[in-house]
């Protein structure tokens, strides 16, 4: 245990503080680097979405990040439950709005004459961040309480058995809104209902198979909070989250 000025910082308070720092660093990552799409593979053969045709699983950057968003969101669900993760959820609105206003900032300063990143370069990348981080505001905010709800729904009605159950269950319910709104509100007008819902459909294809695939990161990350905490300690606060 480790004192500074008066205060003692904990071990459940040292799990929650870095458990917020890899959700609110994970989260800011993922709004800044969501205006690049990318290939993830090409089909087989191409399909139609509303008119528009695909021939190969397009997504947005931002995807990368956000996987650690989920297992650090059902680690805090679990421990620290619905106030627990509440808090985190609307630090993380405030962090997306300061990253806004820092990036304003940045895009009204001129670069000097020997800089490796030119007025345009920048303007192209976070000028259309910023229109994703104003989309993300109301989606993550949306798609952050439905998982929140869905998944102590889930624990009361197994009686806190079935981690893997609410931990998916929550993710997959809550990201196909988040995936559509964000998309939506970022990319009107400049791509067509087609290429949304596309790359809506592809994005959360692709969370769906994350969700179940981090499963195990999951449960080996509770096993080692729980060794951390002390087996008496977790329980003791998995019971006060439950409640």
């Amino acid at each position: 245990m480790s004192s500074f000025s008066g205060f003692t910082l904990d071990r459940p308070a040292r799990v929650y503080t870095a458990l917020a720092a890899v959700f609110l660093t994970a989260l800011v990552v993922a709004e800044a680097t969501a205006s690049k799409f990318f290939t993830l593979f090409t089909l087989p053969g191409p399909i139609t979405i509303l008119g528009q045709s695909f021939d190969a699983v397009v997504m947005t950057a931002g995807v990368i990040a956000f996987p650690v968003t989920f297992i650090v969101t059902d680690l805090i669900n679990e421990y620290f439950g619905q106030k627990g993760i509440r808090y985190v959820t609307l630090l993380g609105m405030a962090m997306i709005v300061f990253e806004f206003v820092l990036l304003q900032i940045g895009l009204k300063t001129t670069a000097a004459s020997f800089s490796p990143v030119s007025d345009e370069a920048f303007q192209t990348v976070f000028g259309a961040s910023s229109r994703i981080i104003f989309g993300s505001l109301a989606a993550y905010v949306v798609g952050q309480f439905v998982d929140i709800a869905l998944f102590h729904a889930l624990r009361r009605a197994t009686h806190g058995r079935h981690l893997w159950l609410r931990a998916t269950g929550s993710t997959l319910g809550s990201q196909f809104l988040d995936t559509f709104v964000v998309l939506t509100v970022a990319f009107y007008g400049q791509q067509t209902w087609g290429a949304i819902v596309a790359i809506t459909l592809f994005n959360y294809a692709y969370k769906v198979v994350i969700a179940i695939g981090i499963t195990p990161l999951i449960y080996a990350a509770h096993a080692a909070i729980d060794r951390y905490l002390g087996l008496e300690k977790a329980a003791l606060l998995e019971a006060h989250a439950a409640e």
